[in-house]
């Protein structure tokens, strides 16, 4: 046995062994185990199924082409198309308030809405037409006394004529000027007198009202607000896409031109109300924050009191939203907006159910519906479905029958203002 820690001679050969032969061993191992799986493959191998290509399941919808106007959205708020600031041409004391003169009332063309205490412009009118009497007689004596003067001239047999000093024109034709005057005093007398009753040329609301009985006024008071009521007008903007589809004509030939019609959507009181409208002009400029156009649309009779509408009460101030009915367009396909690729194309099935990337002129592009003039006809089944990598001739499935959702027929312009 050593004694000096070496290993015996013949553990450290058997360890070299070891070394040298188990990393064989296990490759040789690995070897065999692989051989031995690939013979059980060789022995067993499994059917193979023919499934050849498999159709993509898709949703379609049915083309349709139809002929239809345009309609552009706008909004705008209703306003009166006449609006008065009452204010007061004199000066007095507010001696009666007619009943109507309220905000909301409504009054006649002509009604007397707000009497100022009118004794004062009587008086004066009186003192006017009584100088206006004196003045006058006053000239009556001046052309006596000048018909008299002509008349010694001739009686007395002088020659010639005789001169303005002699027949008192200056005196007759400065009580001529006193006349005249005295006159201009009485016409200002009744136009005051006429001031103190304050009334409008139309029939109206009052919207404001500032005074009341009682109340000393001077001239340039305001009296309150009033507006007619025969007419309402809407301004609507436009913007330079959107006149492209409406029949405007130009603000120097708005007379000889058809101006489009427009429906006005509102909800009041959770109810949805609608109201039929004309546009009557353009402004003809345009706005240089904004850079749109406003059409104005007038609706007759907005509040129904002069019986010349059977629609519903449209108020003063009202929010309303605008379709307007723009040009014709014959033989056109409208279809959702989700439809049309990026590069104008849209998805077609043919009748072999393979698929087709159809090109497509589109007249107009909305956030939800466009409309093609060219590309697609009527009948065709259009892919609503959307495809990751659609390629031309793959094969689709549509099932028994088209989709034709969602209805078109609640496509702008096909029936419907949405």
């Amino acid at each position: 046995m050593a004694t000096d820690g070496r290993e015996p001679a013949n553990v450290g050969v058997f360890k070299k062994i070891v070394r040298t032969v188990l990393p064989i061993a296990v490759i040789v191992g690995a070897l065999a185990v692989v051989v031995i799986l690939v013979s059980l493959a060789r022995g067993k191998r499994p059917e193979r199924v023919e499934t050849g290509d498999t159709a993509v399941l898709v949703d379609t919808i049915t083309a349709e082409q139809r002929s239809l106007n345009f309609t552009v959205i706008s909004q705008g708020t209703v306003l009166p198309r006449t609006e008065t600031s009452l204010v007061s041409e004199v000066s007095g004391k507010v001696a009666s308030v007619s009943a109507d003169f309220v905000a909301g009332g409504f009054f006649r063309k002509g009604e007397v809405l707000l009497l100022i205490d009118p004794s004062d412009y009587e008086t004066a009118l009186k003192r006017a037409e009584a100088s206006l009497a004196s003045r006058q007689a006053r000239l009556a004596d001046e052309q006596a006394r000048s018909d008299q003067a002509l008349k010694d001239w001739r009686n007395l047999g002088r020659s010639g004529e005789p001169s303005d000093l002699v027949l008192r024109k200056p005196q007759l034709q400065d009580a001529l000027a006193n006349v005249s005057a005295a006159e201009a005093d009485v016409q200002k007398a009744r136009r005051d007198l006429q001031r103190t009753r304050i009334s409008v040329p139309y029939d109206g609301l009052v919207r404001e009202k500032l005074v009341d009985v009682g109340q000393y006024v001077t001239p340039g008071t305001r009296l309150g607000t009033s507006f007619a009521v025969d007419t309402a007008e809407i301004r609507l903007p436009l913007s330079a896409s959107d006149i492209a589809y409406l029949d405007l004509p130009s603000a120097t030939d708005a007379e000889t031109k058809r101006f489009p019609r427009v429906t006005l959507y509102a909800e009041e009181g959770g109810i949805r109300r609608q109201w039929d409208a004309q546009i009557i002009r353009t402004e003809g400029v345009v706005d240089v924050a904004s850079r749109v156009v406003y059409a104005v649309a007038q609706v007759t009779d907005p509040y129904g009191v002069l019986g010349q509408s059977e629609q519903k009460e449209l108020k003063v101030g009202t929010f309303v939203r605008a379709v307007i009915e723009g040009r014709s367009a014959e033989n056109v396909v409208v279809l959702p907006r989700y439809v049309l690729q990026s590069d104008n194309t849209v998805l077609v099935a043919n009748r072999d159910n393979e698929l087709e990337i159809r090109p497509v002129t589109v007249a107009r592009a909305e956030p939800e519906w466009v409309y093609i003039i060219d590309g697609i006809s009527g009948g065709e089944s259009v892919v609503t479905t959307t495809l990751d990598a659609p390629l031309p001739g793959m094969k689709l499935s549509t099932g028994d029958e088209p989709d034709d959702s969602p209805p078109l027929s609640t496509a702008p312009g096909v029936g419907d203002e949405s």
